[in-house]
């Protein structure tokens, strides 16, 4: 809960409030009513005037907030914020102890112009004719903030009166206080359909309100059907005396698990990405619901965490549901954040067009042959997939073994897809109790539940699998991370990883289980290209420059520099560092060797030439592999941001870093935080700032500054007046 509780000892929380709006909009004014009569401590980062008295640059506001966040002090960020670009970085100062907001003045084009046309002695000389061209062309520019970004609360003020209420809400926020988290006073784009849908939800007597559709912070009511306006209610202050101030409308402790229809007022989420699941197993297959219900309610909580942006949405078309029943009083009695998983009664089929619930991904209980009939849940989807299903899924899989699931991307000529927004289609197998179905375990429990908990890691590990990539549509993209293709294993994007594509299975090779039996992590059949190659590399003689017994190198189909190439693992079982063990140090140190090899070789071609060796935290493709990349990062296949940050970040993990670590401790560290990928660009060298990655290639090019010195230290970077050591 962000309300506090007088039950527990309270504790201070810092603010980092952003705001957001073209000049004019008031975000200076906001700042210093605020500080004016605030019993917080405050301190406004202006970029206008932070370079001494001149403009500076969103480095330089960085590196002040985070100064005065670390001496104890609020922060105010002031400067336009207007894309997610500008936003970027901040949002990372937040932690335990600092919350980040939001509060953004969204006031009329034409408001803003006059204030910025009249206005005189503006710290940024952003005054009279001029400034009526600049508001107009960056509010056309305009990209609203949302929660997914990182921030805890954001305000949105569409009007001046809102304004006022935002001033006297962080005005009135004495040390201790706390504002609930969330999206609140967005409006809605057609009040009407606000209206008529509150009548239908009226009528079904739903015990809390649901949103309305398209809208992830309009009005809700209570449970007397009292409008509420959240921008008035919601942004009343929290103090010691919480327990008095009329919040009962959004106290989401007052919301059980499950409420019915919509359940959870979704104003609290920005629309963030859902799932939505049927219960596995206990329908068909007889699966005993006590059990069922407890692994569905561990599983939630162990991906809830792990995913901090999505919803999972439990959906049964019966009303007075016994699973449902069982999953509320046991996800209460977890304490699960309502949020983020709640129960639905419904058509999963169409869970948008008649309950306003956008799931952009949905799972079939399905059967082993992955086809349509059967009655229940897999008969309903492919029906309302249309045929095209039936066909997309064969692509990726022509059966499927209890415990695991594969993830289809549904072509948007679906009727799915068209009319209610679902973009992946997760088909999952569970254990079976019923003699008239095969494969039936005969009660054994034992395995029924270790099976059925297989069963939902790989439907939750599939669908973060589908996150990764920040995107829900089907469409073909570059890989996330810049990653190597194979010539013989050209495929859609889509199969990459991050996009959640589901596991060939088709004559399933035993080597691809680990030793506790378990299939390893998704990995789409374009990810398994370079494990193929490290298999069987004879087939692929043409392509490789090397190969040995443990290992086999090759060159990065798409190089994200001049000299770019793989050192492939040809070890079973080893597809990422996530699996390499005590055992494997050998492995490291050889593969290690081999890079420097080459790494030396081209330093003989090419003197000028620097070099790092090693892996990707979270890497796309199967098989587990190290980069010999040179840093002048000139190729035509770094084209965006991603590309950038998954080498010149902490996801990308230096060899040398990993053999020590393995040495030491038995496995290696790993970065796989989606917030390293996007953070700004920045040189590797001069670690300047750059808007994008033109920019950055261009600077790069003629960056003559040192590389940081840590980089010289535990011979990270390989150069040709360092002495290289290839020995293993």
């Amino acid at each position: 809960m962000d309300v506090d509780e007088t039950s527990k000892p309270k504790e201070e929380k810092l603010l980092l409030v952003m705001l957001v709006g073209a000049p004019g909009s008031g975000k200076s004014t906001f700042c210093e009513e605020v500080m004016r009569s605030s019993t917080r401590p405050w301190v406004r980062v202006c970029q206008d005037v932070i370079g001494n008295g001149k403009a500076g640059n969103k480095a330089q506001c960085l590196s002040c907030a985070a100064g005065a966040l670390k001496d104890g002090k609020n922060v105010f960020i002031d400067r336009c914020n207007l894309d997610r670009e500008q936003r970027s970085g901040f949002t990372e100062l937040g932690g335990p102890q600092i919350d980040v907001h939001a509060v953004v003045l969204d006031l009329p084009a034409k408001l803003c112009i006059s204030r910025s046309v009249k206005r005189t002695g503006h710290e940024g000389n952003l005054q009279g004719g001029k400034a009526a061209a600049v508001v107009n062309r960056m509010l056309q520019k305009k990209e609203l903030p949302s929660l997914s970004e990182g921030f805890n609360r954001i305000t949105f003020c569409q009007t001046e009166s809102d304004v006022k209420v935002a001033i006297n809400t962080y005005s009135t926020l004495g040390p201790l206080d706390k504002l609930p988290h969330g999206c609140f006073g967005q409006k809605s784009k057609d009040s009407k359909v606000q209206v008529d849908i509150m009548k239908f939800f009226k009528k079904a007597e739903v015990p809390i309100v649901a949103e309305s559709r398209g809208n992830s912070g309009g009005n809700f009511t209570s449970q007397n059907n009292e409008m509420i306006d959240p921008c008035r209610k919601d942004m009343e202050k929290v103090s010691s005396n919480s327990d008095k101030a009329n919040l009962e409308s959004v106290n989401l402790e007052n919301i059980s698990v499950g409420s019915s229809v919509s359940n959870v007022d979704h104003a609290f989420m920005d629309d963030p990405p859902t799932l939505a699941f049927p219960s596995i197993s206990t329908s068909d297959f007889q699966f005993d619901h006590q059990k069922a219900a407890e692994i569905i309610v561990e599983k939630v909580a162990e991906f809830s965490n792990k995913l901090a942006n999505a919803r999972f949405v439990l959906v049964d078309l019966t009303h007075g549901s016994k699973i449902l029943s069982l999953v509320k009083a046991k996800a209460a009695q977890k304490n699960l954040d309502p949020r983020k998983f709640f129960t639905h009664v419904g058509d999963i089929t169409c869970l948008k067009s008649t309950g306003g619930l956008h799931c952009a991904v949905i799972a079939n209980a399905a059967n082993w042959r992955l086809k349509p009939g059967g009655g229940g849940v897999n008969a309903a989807i492919f029906k309302a997939a249309g045929p095209i299903l039936v066909s997309a899924t064969k692509e990726r899989a022509q059966l499927l073994l209890p415990g695991h699931a594969v993830a289809v991307p549904l072509p948007s000529s679906s009727p799915l897809f068209t009319r209610e927004g679902v973009t992946h289609v997760i088909h999952v197998l569970g254990p079976n109790m019923n003699p008239q179905r095969p494969d039936c375990l005969n009660n054994d429990y034992n395995k029924g539940c270790k099976i059925l908990r297989e069963a939902y890691t790989s439907l939750f590990e599939a669908f973060a699998s589908i996150l990764r990539t920040g995107t829900e549509q089907k469409s073909k993209r570059d890989a996330d991370h810049g990653f190597e293709k194979s010539k013989k294993y050209k495929g859609s994007q889509d199969d990459v990883e991050g996009n959640g594509a589901g596991t060939k299975v088709v004559n399933i090779d035993p080597s691809n289980k680990k030793n506790d039996g378990s299939l390893n992590k998704t990995w789409g059949s374009w990810a398994q290209a370079l494990h193929q190659i490290a298999m069987r590399p004879e087939e692929h003689k043409n392509e490789l420059l090397e190969i040995s017994e443990d290992v086999v190198v090759l060159n990065d189909l798409y190089p994200k520099a001049q000299k770019h190439v793989l050192v492939l693992a040809r070890t079973r079982g080893l597809d990422c560092l996530a699996d390499v063990q005590n055992d494997h140090l050998h492995l490291l140190k050889r593969m290690h060797s081999v890079g420097l090899k080459w790494a030396e070789k081209f330093l003989h071609e090419n003197a000028s030439l620097v070099f790092r060796l090693g892996y990707h935290s979270a890497p796309s493709m199967r098989q587990l592999h190290l980069h010999v990349i040179s840093q002048d990062f000139d190729s035509k296949h770094l084209k965006n941001k991603k590309h950038w940050n998954s080498f010149n970040t902490d996801f990308f993990r230096d060899s040398v870093d990993v053999i020590d670590e393995v040495s030491n401790h038995g496995k290696a560290t790993l970065r796989d935080d989606d917030k390293l990928l996007s953070m700004e660009l920045r040189c590797h060298r001069c670690r300047s700032a750059h808007p994008n990655i033109p920019r950055l290639k261009s600077h790069i090019s003629n960056c003559q500054a040192s590389f940081p010195s840590w980089f010289f230290q535990n011979g990270r970077l390989i150069r040709a007046q360092d002495e290289v050591n290839i020995s293993s």
